[in-house]
């Protein structure tokens, strides 16, 4: 048995942070769960592709949405693949390029990625904000709109290989 919260060294890194941290908020709604346990995603489509093609990591939300890995391909490098919000209320879609995208993404501190919605930090976001720059050099997103529109093509990419299982908004 090995101590080894995942096989992807970024997200071990989290989980190391988190465990320092202890029970506290860092970034709004988000908290690490069982690496590769279901996320509901069965309620979505029980075909095996279709859920084969997901790694939960994470809570999105405090009432059930999950951060999950894409497998949009064969690349081995886990932390690469694009990160897909399953929502628990019908919201499937691609919230982020790559694992150090989405970390930056948590640095907005609201659940739902929106800095408009921030009405105060959790408690644990200055440690966060630290750990960040000093683990991967990462600070806030400047360009939001920028990140956001670098997201079309994998998202475009998403709703295609998606709409094979089920129906998407």
């Amino acid at each position: 048995m090995t101590d080894v919260y995942s096989p992807i060294p970024e997200l071990n890194l989290l989980k190391e942070f988190e465990n320092r941290l202890g029970r506290v908020w860092y970034s709004a709604g988000f908290e690490l769960r069982e690496y590769g346990v279901d996320a509901g995603l069965h309620t979505w489509s029980e075909d095996p592709e279709f859920l084969d093609g997901f790694i939960p990591f994470a809570l999105a939300t405090r009432s059930g949405s999950h951060y999950a890995l894409w497998h949009c391909d064969d690349r081995t490098d886990l932390a690469a693949l694009p990160i897909v919000f399953v929502g628990d209320e019908g919201d499937l879609y691609v919230v982020a390029r790559n694992l150090l995208e989405l970390f930056q993404l948590l640095t907005i501190d609201d659940e739902t990625l929106n800095p408009d919605f921030v009405e105060q930090h959790t408690e644990g976001h200055p440690q966060y904000l630290t750990w960040l720059h000093e683990t991967f050099g990462l600070r806030p997103p400047e360009d939001l709109d920028a990140l956001r529109a670098g997201l079309k093509e994998p998202y475009e990419q998403f709703e295609t290989w998606a709409s094979r299982f089920v129906e998407l908004d």
